[in-house]
């Protein structure tokens, strides 16, 4: 048997707090042919979770009962026919799965073997499990799609975030110039990831402030999206990584000459493996804001939906 943290009442329309999250006893899961099995030791905490369960559904449109997260970090249990890049007692971080259910906040999980990475020998898996689907988004947005190069000036709102804070930093090691937004608090914070300039949403208004932009990387979206053109030059780059909606500028964009693009993560092997290696170098760091055992999920969401997060929230799943 394994626990595992799924929500399983009291679902409709309306808004679905976390108190909805219950620890629940299932059957260990089997690895089928290129699976492998991985015995959970620490889940990452990602807004797509809660907002998941605010909706009561995913966004591919699996339905309740379900169990929540995306990121893992953990030891491989046993591996399914097929699977030659992993064996038993290997130590394994992904995020496997996105955008269909993966079930991390769960004691196992079963996923393709691709999927996953080894495990950064600078981490341990609490520190691991923080960095999958943001690291990834991070880098699969200024890498393979922004193709950033030195010199290159990139503005990341949400500096300080989870997605943001990495972002900062696979700039940098790509030799970009950095302008990040956060509130003054976060200052010092950025400046140690390598931030060049901080401009504080709350004092000034950051497309006035900011300009000459090659890439920006919007993480919060709304009303952002359309501002930040304002602060590209022609010729630059838009990214969302929120679903693009009617403020969306998609036309504004071409108007003004700039790519305006929205962008999903991805399971990715060999990004996750780059992204392992930029750790192991000393270059990308992750910061963990809290830690909390898999059965305080709840009280991990609330935290998360205060929206004041610098860094990651984890769970805790192994004894």
């Amino acid at each position: 048997m394994g626990g595992q943290v799924g929500e399983w009442e009291g679902l409709g329309e309306a808004f679905h707090g976390p108190g909805l999250l219950k620890v629940v006893e299932t059957e260990r899961p089997v690895p089928g042919p290129t699976e492998i099995l991985v015995r959970v030791q620490s889940a990452g905490v990602n807004p797509t979770d809660w907002k998941t369960r605010a909706r009561g559904r995913f966004a591919t449109g699996a339905e309740p009962p379900f169990t929540l997260g995306y990121d893992v970090s953990g030891i491989v249990e046993a591996t399914g026919p097929g699977v030659t890049v992993f064996e038993p007692g290997d130590e394994v971080f992904g995020m496997p799965r996105f955008p269909h259910p993966a079930g991390a906040y769960a004691e196992y999980v079963t996923a393709p073997a691709r999927h996953f990475a080894h495990r950064p020998e600078a981490l341990d898996h609490l520190q691991a499990a923080a960095v999958p689907l943001a690291a990834l988004t991070a880098w699969q947005a200024l890498v393979d799609t922004a193709d950033v190069q030195p010199g290159r000036r990139v503005l990341i709102h949400a500096a300080a975030g989870g997605v943001g804070h990495l972002a900062v930093q696979i700039a940098k090691a790509r030799g970009a110039h950095v302008i990040g937004t956060a509130r003054r608090a976060k200052r010092d914070f950025l400046r140690s990831l390598g931030a060049d300039e901080l401009v504080d949403y709350t004092e000034v208004d950051f497309a006035e402030a900011v300009h000459d932009v090659d890439v920006v990387l919007d993480t919060i979206g709304g009303p952002y999206g359309e501002r930040s053109l304002r602060t590209l030059r022609r010729g630059g780059t838009l990214i969302s990584i929120l679903p693009p909606d009617a403020t969306f500028p998609a036309e504004q964009a071409r108007a003004a000459g700039v790519r305006a693009v929205f962008m999903l993560v991805e399971p990715d092997q060999a990004g996750l493996r780059r992204i392992a290696a930029l750790v192991d170098s000393g270059r990308l760091r992750v910061e963990v804001a809290a830690v909390l055992p898999l059965e305080n999920a709840a009280e991990a969401h609330a935290f998360g939906e205060a929206g004041r997060t610098t860094g990651k929230i984890v769970l805790s799943v192994a004894p």
